[in-house]
């Protein structure tokens, strides 16, 4: 591990702080649900809820972990037999628990968080599925990228928890009948008119 900086490590530490503030936010919106609300697809491109719990493990073993020289301490069956290209990590099989996908979920913390721990934001990082031209990087852009990735789906997950029950991973209480109301009546006001 090469030297941080004084600026790198308050960097690093604020990366490692918004990433956890978003992974959190993924796991509670499963929280109160049943296997069926976390697995069913709620928009027309299937998103759901496990899926994108699932996905994000995948992603950071991939970045913070095999791409910067930290091979996964997990086996991930969508990454071997090459089903991940086909959507496999955005839905959870019959067989794969809510359980297993957070544990899994949690082991992925575990991992890219001592990358974080013991990586330089300059460290060389290479990720084999990209373009050969732009494939070469760094740690610390893998970070940004898992932050924004991972603050990306957070939102997702806002978004389909509202859908299933009216409530989000980062507001548990419901949005009010009276709140809608206002917000809709501002839409009406620029309602295209019919011929």
């Amino acid at each position: 591990m090469t030297e941080r900086s004084d600026v790198d490590a308050t960097l690093t530490r604020d990366l490692r702080r918004y990433l956890q503030e978003s992974r959190e936010t993924v796991l509670a919106a499963l929280d109160g649900l049943t296997e069926y609300q976390i697995r069913r697809p709620m928009t027309p491109t299937a998103t759901n809820l496990l899926g994108l719990a699932k996905h994000l493990a995948g992603l950071e073993l991939a970045y913070l972990g095999n791409s910067v020289g930290r091979p996964s301490p997990v086996q991930l069956p969508w990454v071997d037999d090459g089903s991940i290209w086909d959507g496999a990590d955005m839905w959870a099989k019959a067989e794969e628990s809510k359980t297993y996908i957070v544990d899994l979920y949690r082991a992925a913390w575990a991992h890219s968080d001592e990358s974080i721990g013991q990586l330089a934001l300059d460290s060389p990082a290479s990720v084999s599925w990209w373009p050969e031209a732009r494939r070469e990087t760094t740690f610390g852009s893998l970070l940004v990228r898992m932050v924004a990735e991972t603050a990306h789906h957070a939102g997702h997950a806002d978004i389909v928890r509202e859908m299933i029950d009216g409530r989000t991973a980062s507001d548990p209480e419901e949005t009010s009948t009276a709140y809608v109301e206002r917000v809709q009546l501002a839409a009406e006001a620029h309602r295209p008119l019919s011929h």
